[in-house]
């Protein structure tokens, strides 16, 4: 572009896109209702009703989530990853201590997450400090899952530049035979990891924009306070 030519205007973006963007819609099905004065005194066990309802709606995917952290200069970054757990500690995920959001836990060890199923009109929000757990813990996570899990894990390098599909190829093969042949074997940067909520916020969609949002705050004590929250 040289100096004297204009600077492409928003309104240029392909009137297709807007078209297709303007035509989507939301929650067509019928939307559950949710009463906050029903709900428990604590996070969790409201978490797991709600995970068992999308289930039973039909809901894909429900257990993959977006993470949110920040790097070293407070710059954030988000990715969509797999939960392994919510328990009394808080909501588990696990990856490799040396990837990307490995190095941005080590060195900002706090996170958000966020879950949306549609199918229901529902979103959570999680935040709070992320605990490491053990390499015991991080081991039996990554043998609990799939021959593919532990390949993927065996390769080591996640995050890192890869100079071809060819040899991503290469390494995805050779960790696929390496897990079929040492079920047991470790995989030494392999970490799980706990998000323990400081927060925690349930929102229902509604058709009328009625929205409900019930947020759970950490109390000194160890309890929770429940707050219902503007749209």
């Amino acid at each position: 572009m040289t100096d004297d030519t204009p600077a492409p205007h928003p309104s240029s973006a392909p009137r297709h896109f807007r078209d297709l963007l303007h035509a989507q819609r939301v929650w067509d099905a019928e939307l559950p209702s949710f009463d906050p004065a029903s709900a428990p005194a604590a996070p969790v066990p409201l978490f797991h009703a709600w995970f068992a309802e999308a289930v039973a709606a039909g809901q894909a995917e429900p257990h993959t989530m977006s993470l949110a952290t920040a790097d070293a200069e407070g710059l954030p970054d988000v990715r969509t990853l797999m939960l392994h757990d919510a328990d009394e500690r808080g909501w588990h995920f696990a990856t490799h201590a040396t990837s990307a959001k490995g190095r941005q836990l080590a060195a900002r060890p706090c996170a958000a997450l966020g879950f949306y199923w549609p199918a229901q009109g529902r979103q959570v929000r999680v935040r709070g400090p992320v605990v490491r757990c053990t390499p015991a813990e991080s081991h039996a996570d990554l043998h609990a899952r799939s021959t593919g899990a532990l390949a993927a894990a065996l390769t080591g390098a996640q995050s890192e530049v890869v100079d071809s599909v060819a040899e991503l190829h290469r390494a995805a093969d050779a960790a696929w035979d390496r897990a079929r042949a040492e079920p047991d074997t470790e995989a030494p940067t392999w970490a799980r990891y706990v998000v323990e909520p400081a927060e925690a916020e349930f929102f229902q969609g509604d058709a009328r924009r009625r929205h409900i949002r019930l947020r759970y705050r950490r109390q000194e004590d160890g309890g929770w306070a429940r707050e219902l929250l503007w749209p």
